[in-house]
């Protein structure tokens, strides 16, 4: 476990937390000098997402460490007390692991994240030209051969997420006949560095990926569209088009949810409060996002240049924790 140092040298940061200080007099906090443990899983956008609380925790006094932790594998830990808080779990991707930590009783859903979330299938715009009609998933599987690589020939290669986010993409391939082979990613920086490399070299590629990202401001893609979720679809085979498997249907909406180990709310009540009532948008987040990932700025340098030009909706969350 590593603690990240917070950089809130500013006059306005000194200000902001001197009021804090003042209205949180009554409620003593923090309540407790023990560090509140929040979870940094894979991808920049969950970082904002942590950091953004861990920041504004910060500021109200709490000793805060930022954790290192698998996305799936981070269930086990809030589930035991190893972690205090995960601030961006998908609902369309976490898998049954979440239902059997929220069975333990030891954690439970925070509010929800502000984020308008979806994950899908993409192609550049570029490829509407070189496949007719590739924005449905049909079309996309007559051309299937110019995805191809040495690896997956005569198979179109899918890029998919890593591995540890979930393979369900290799079932929904499987579940529809499509002649793709699923090949896990190394992460977030390397689905953004492929679609470059493609745009660059307007080459075919199709991937997973989602929406809040900067990556949409930059690059003109496009969704493929595969046959309509419908609740249940990936559970019950009746629910699809074929009645014989499950995953036959695109990826569901998500809501992206902030999830407490329990024992947050009694032994550190404000900071639990804290985290359910802050919200960030899509907006908020993608220029963030732009600033880290396109700019190469320093993640703690840009949420804290953030929270200090919203102070209005910082102390609007720290009142709500306080009440």
């Amino acid at each position: 476990m590593s603690v990240w140092k917070t950089l809130t040298g500013s006059v306005a940061a000194g200000a902001f937390a001197a009021v804090v200080a003042m209205q949180g007099a009554a409620a003593e906090v923090p309540e407790s000098n023990e560090p509140i443990k929040l979870a940094m899983n894979e991808w920049t956008g969950q970082h904002i997402s942590t950091v953004v609380a861990g920041e504004v925790l910060k500021r109200m006094g709490y000793n805060v460490e930022y954790v290192t932790a698998g996305y799936y594998p981070q269930l086990t830990a809030l589930a035991d007390g190893d972690l205090d808080a995960s601030l961006e779990i998908w609902s369309s991707n976490i898998g049954e692991g979440f239902d059997e930590a929220m069975a333990t009783g030891n954690i439970a859903i925070d509010g929800v994240s502000g984020l308008r979330p979806q994950e899908e299938w993409v192609v550049p715009a570029y490829m509407v030209d070189m496949c007719p009609g590739i924005t449905d998933w049909k079309a996309l599987n007559d051309c299937a051969e110019m995805f191809s690589t040495p690896d997956t020939a005569p198979a179109g290669r899918f890029l998919d997420y890593p591995a540890e986010w979930g393979d369900t993409n290799t079932q929904r391939i499987e579940a529809l006949g499509m002649n793709f082979v699923s090949i896990p990613s190394g992460g977030e920086g390397a689905l953004i560095a492929e679609m470059k490399s493609a745009y660059e070299r307007k080459a075919p590629i199709v991937m997973m990926f989602w929406e809040p990202h900067w990556l949409w401001a930059q690059y003109d893609m496009v969704r493929v569209n595969l046959p309509p979720y419908v609740e249940g679809c990936d559970t019950d085979p009746a629910l699809g088009p074929d009645p014989d498997v499950v995953y036959d249907c695109d990826w569901a909406t998500a809501e992206i949810w902030k999830v407490v180990n329990v024992d947050l709310q009694n032994t550190h009540p404000a900071a639990y409060g804290l985290i359910g009532a802050y919200q960030i948008t899509n907006l908020e987040q993608a220029e963030m996002m732009s600033e880290i990932d396109d700019k190469g700025r320093d993640l703690m340098e840009v949420v804290n240049e953030w929270l200090d030009a919203h102070p209005d909706k910082v102390q609007a969350w720290v009142d709500s924790a306080m009440m």
